[in-house]
């Protein structure tokens, strides 16, 4: 794996774990708020959908990111 392609991947990856931990702490916000059960699903499913996004892209980078630790 080359490194511009190590370097775009670990962009993302920094991208989407900030994504899901702005998402989190929103959620929590809507859930102290009273919000329906309708929007908390929706920050549910969306941090679900990142997580499996991150899954995916640890695992295309292999030892990539050990490597390049």
């Amino acid at each position: 794996m080359d490194a511009t392609r190590i370097g775009r991947q670990s962009r993302e990856v920094n991208d989407l774990l900030l994504s899901v931990k702005g998402l989190v702490h929103v959620r929590a916000l809507l859930e102290d708020r009273g919000a329906s059960a309708a929007e908390i699903r929706e920050h549910s499913d969306e941090i679900e959908r990142l997580r499996a996004r991150l899954a995916d892209l640890v695992r295309e980078g292999g030892g990539a990111y050990s490597a390049a630790a």
